[in-house]
């Protein structure tokens, strides 16, 4: 499995002690916080290669970055014969927060107490992925959770959650649809039912490309600033979220992948790759922290642009056609479980 991969850059010692202390491939000096859990990108790459077949796995890249202030994993693969790029980020990064970072956090309703020098110590640890693939009948899939912790003038530390997975298909599919959103589901109910209609909306209203009037996907789940009932139970919460990943996603891959398509069908898929562009170079929150943060590894914040993308003036498809259906969707979500 390792021929997968790219030789990582840093020595296969360094990188395992990185997996094991979050992904980072230098661990947190002492007195720094560490993440409650460990984040390894093992479970996800595993269900790719799975899903990649026997066919020609695709060109890769990967290995792992230490910096003073943190570091990461990262495993890219593509021109697979499933998927056109697919990747997995984990990453520990940790410093002060730019002023800009801490301005989009007040926004958010953030109380964040600086020093009289204006600093702000801040811990961020995550995983991430995208997947693009290479047949259009294949829903492009994303999901990133992550922890954040910020230390303030008092030593006080604020924390908390976010993430969420989500589906961007070319062409709707409903019992892929319904697939997807019952395990997610699922998983959110082991905690709490009122969970899952709570992030499925918010997973609607985030990726909203507000210039377009439309949604990234069919959504899924989203959440982020989430710090209670308490720290160890939203962390249960997240890890039922992540073990959801492989099960509602890889079964529509393996169901897919094969399915034969039109040149039309791959324009459309790029077509569509243009929206998921504008959504994550304008509005991603994520992409924005990576670029606003100094020292920050732009092939890891870029990974979740598709590998080609297509913008065509004043496209419009056809009425009834089975592209005006899904814009119909994105245009105006669905309720996929009841």
């Amino acid at each position: 499995p390792a021929r997968h991969f790219a030789p990582p850059r840093s020595p296969p010692r360094q990188c395992a002690a990185g997996a094991r202390h979050g992904g980072g491939g230098a661990a947190a000096p002492r007195g720094r916080p560490r993440c409650p859990g460990s984040a390894r990108p093992g479970p996800p790459v595993a269900g790719l290669r799975a899903a990649g077949g026997p066919g020609r796995p695709g060109r890769a890249a990967g290995g792992v970055l230490a910096l003073a202030g943190g570091g990461g994993i990262s495993c890219v693969l593509q021109d697979g014969e499933v998927f056109e790029k697919a990747g997995v980020n984990v990453s520990v990064v940790f410093g002060q927060l730019s002023e800009e970072a801490a301005r989009q956090m007040r926004s958010r309703g953030k109380s964040l107490k600086a020093s009289a020098d204006g600093k702000l110590p801040f811990c961020a640890m995550g995983v991430s992925s995208v997947i693009h693939p290479k047949n259009p009948h294949v829903p492009t899939m994303h999901f990133n959770y992550r922890y954040f912790e910020i230390e303030e003038a008092d030593g006080t530390k604020q924390w908390w959650f976010g993430g969420g997975t989500d589906l961007t298909p070319t062409y709707l599919n409903e019992e892929d649809a319904v697939h997807f959103h019952k395990t997610l589901k699922e998983a959110c109910d082991k905690h709490d039912p009122k969970l899952y209609p709570k992030y499925k909306k918010w997973c609607d209203d985030y990726f909203f490309i507000k210039h377009r009037g439309e949604r990234r996907g069919i959504g899924g789940i989203f959440f982020d600033d989430v710090d209670s009932p308490s720290k160890e139970e939203v962390f249960q919460f997240v890890q039922s979220c992540a073990k959801a990943i492989v099960p509602c996603y890889i079964p529509i891959v393996k169901k897919h992948c094969h399915d034969s398509f039109t040149p039309e069908e791959k324009q459309w898929q790029q077509l569509r790759r243009g929206r998921y562009v504008e959504f994550n170079l304008i509005y991603d929150r994520g992409t924005k922290f990576g670029l606003l943060t100094p020292g920050s590894r732009i092939e890891s914040i870029l990974m979740s642009l598709p590998l080609t993308a297509r913008w065509e003036y004043m496209h419009t498809p056809p009425e009834s056609s089975r592209e005006a259906e899904i814009l119909e969707v994105l245009r105006n979500p669905k309720d996929w479980v009841h």
